[in-house]
């Protein structure tokens, strides 16, 4: 059974008068959409090659490359998504028909599936509390999975100075980055509170007065939130805040920003195993909890405030830097570090914290207990739960939980839980004149091109420089017809100076487009753009970037303020 829900219902922006701490309007669930080509027309054209009883991450096609699956299926569940028998010639002899034809999407088409979901923001230079280091933010996504399980997040802190930007890939379903991606800002933005502020926003709740509001939202129309759970997160979060005011009696005024992204982590985490554990008596809410609790995320989260710069990842999303060099060259900065089999650190780490007879055990093909990719995340109880726990809010569950064999499934050798965590690795990093942007992506960009790749690409665009480069060819025999076809792509993107007006669009358009010389192939981008949802992601995941462009003069003024 699907972990997701089924089709959203579109629902126009309300504003919510029971839940005046969230400060934006939140829409009603909205389907990431489509043009009618994606679904449609395209169907006719390729037909389906697969057919899926349960469209989950855990029931994969044994067809699909093991390693673009950040779930393994235990081979006992491994037959609930089969392909039709000879699903590779059926799609051939549907391609070669008696009357051969090329199938391209035209450039509109191509663009008009790649903005869909594009989003800009520009920032103010001043607030009203201090000049901002960020100009603006670009972000975008493209889905591979169906419907889409990456998030992403951005926000102004209203009672504390910075912004906070982050992206979300979800495993298992899209239920847990969705919650993540709704509540994790307002746990850190709590936690940077002062002991005033906390309890002024206490005694507020506690009288019925208006609160103040925490967040402002950056968002597009399809970046909606669980209007339905809006007053459990609500009730979960009061608890918090509670607490720490219990803790703090208000004699130290100084925030550390790297303890609170930390227990802000920690503590919605925590928070999303507790709901599941105590439950609703809402079946709604019940069951979205459990959903959320199942499934799993990880998340890349930014904090920028001044020149302070603050990563915290849990998981295998990343930050890169984009550094200018005095050349006028583009060199990446790694600011996150991906947990999973390839990082020593965390194989180390894992080892430490069970017993030497699991050694061989807790890691197995790169995965967390052979089945789990990244070794930090949020949710995924299965991996975090003891069994004695798992049995029993399965039983008292929800009949949709009960029937699901992967909930119901332990996973092998499965001794001294917890074996997973949603705790960050937190990164600082004081910005330079010439740092000049920060992309956030989920792995789905990382799979696809080289982190100096994306530096350049992105640090080409916003400079406008990557008209005046030579035309690199990679040591590869380029005939005189082909250096004339990128002779003549390059006149092309002069004369309409840039085809893209977002530097996250721009990346995902090379990340599925490039060529083996470094440029877009429009037929390759295309054919990646034309393939039906059940073949998409075995060449590719879901992609989610957001690129964040940073003020050098507002920069070097902080620098020379000291």
């Amino acid at each position: 059974m699907c972990v997701c829900p089924g089709p959203r219902r579109i629902g126009i922006p309300v504003r919510s008068s029971s839940l005046p701490l969230f400060s934006d309007a939140m829409p009603a669930p909205t389907q990431l959409f489509f043009p009618l080509i994606r679904n449609c027309e395209l169907s006719r054209i390729y037909g389906t090659a697969c057919y899926c009883h349960h469209k989950h991450l855990c029931c994969s096609s044994p067809y699909i490359p093991q390693s673009r699956l950040r779930y393994t299926p235990h081979p006992a569940y491994a037959t609930f998504c089969r392909p039709k028998e000879n699903w590779w010639q059926y799609t051939q002899g549907r391609r070669y028909a008696s009357t051969p034809q090329k199938f391209y999407l035209t450039p509109p088409q191509v663009n008009s599936i790649l903005k869909a979901n594009e989003y800009s923001f520009k920032v103010p230079e001043f607030d009203g509390k201090n000049v901002s280091s960020i100009l603006g933010f670009d972000s975008n996504q493209l889905p591979a999975n169906a419907p889409i399980e990456d998030r992403r997040s951005a926000a102004t802190c209203l009672q504390t100075r910075g912004m906070l930007l982050g992206v979300f890939d979800g495993h298992a379903g899209c239920a847990c980055s969705q919650a993540v991606s709704e509540r994790l800002f307002y746990y850190i933005a709590v936690s940077l509170l002062p002991h005033e502020t906390l309890l002024e926003i206490e005694n507020a709740v506690e009288s019925g007065r208006a609160l103040l509001p925490i967040l402002q939202w950056h968002k597009h129309p399809n970046d909606y939130f669980s209007k339905e759970a809006s007053k459990l997160y609500f009730n979960s979060l009061r608890t918090y805040w509670q607490e720490l005011i219990d803790l703090n009696t208000g004699e130290s005024t100084d925030i550390d920003v790297k303890e609170a992204l930390i227990n802000a982590f920690k503590r919605l985490d925590n928070d999303i195993s507790l709901e599941a554990q105590v439950g609703d008596p809402n079946s709604f809410l019940n069951y979205l909890v459990l959903r959320v609790a199942f499934s799993g995320a990880t998340a890349c989260v930014a904090h920028v405030d001044g020149v302070d710069l603050h990563v915290a990842n849990t998981g295998d999303s990343r930050a890169m830097l984009g550094v200018q060099e005095e050349d006028g060259s583009w060199s990446a900065v790694t600011l996150s570090n991906d947990h999973n089999a390839q990082n020593e650190r965390e194989l180390e780490r894992l080892k430490l914290e069970h017993p030497k007879s699991e050694a061989k055990s807790v890691v197995k093909q790169d995965r967390l207990l052979g089945l789990l990719m990244p070794f930090r995340a949020f949710g995924d109880v299965k991996f975090k739960w003891s069994i004695d726990l798992q049995k029993r809010v399965i039983e008292s569950g929800p009949d949709q939980l009960n029937d699901n064999e992967y909930t119901k499934f332990i996973p092998p050798n499965y001794h001294t839980p917890p074996y997973l965590t949603a705790e960050p690795e937190v990164t600082y990093h004081r910005l330079r004149p010439q740092d000049k942007f920060l992309v956030l992506a989920t792995d789905g960009l990382w799979e696809t091109m080289h982190r100096q790749d994306v530096v350049r690409i992105v640090g080409e665009y916003l400079t406008g420089m990557h008209h005046q480069q030579p035309i690199a060819v990679g040591g590869y025999k380029v005939t005189l017809g082909q250096m004339h076809g990128l002779l003549t792509e390059r006149r092309t993107k002069m004369s309409s100076v840039f085809e893209d007006q977002n530097a996250a669009t721009h990346l995902i358009r090379h990340a599925v487009g490039n060529n083996e010389f470094g440029t877009v192939d429009h037929e390759r981008l295309s054919k990646m753009l034309s393939l039906p949802e059940e073949l998409a992601r075995m060449y590719r995941d879901d992609i989610t970037i957001i690129v964040v462009q940073f003020n050098s003069h507002v920069v070097g003024a902080y620098q020379n303020q000291e």
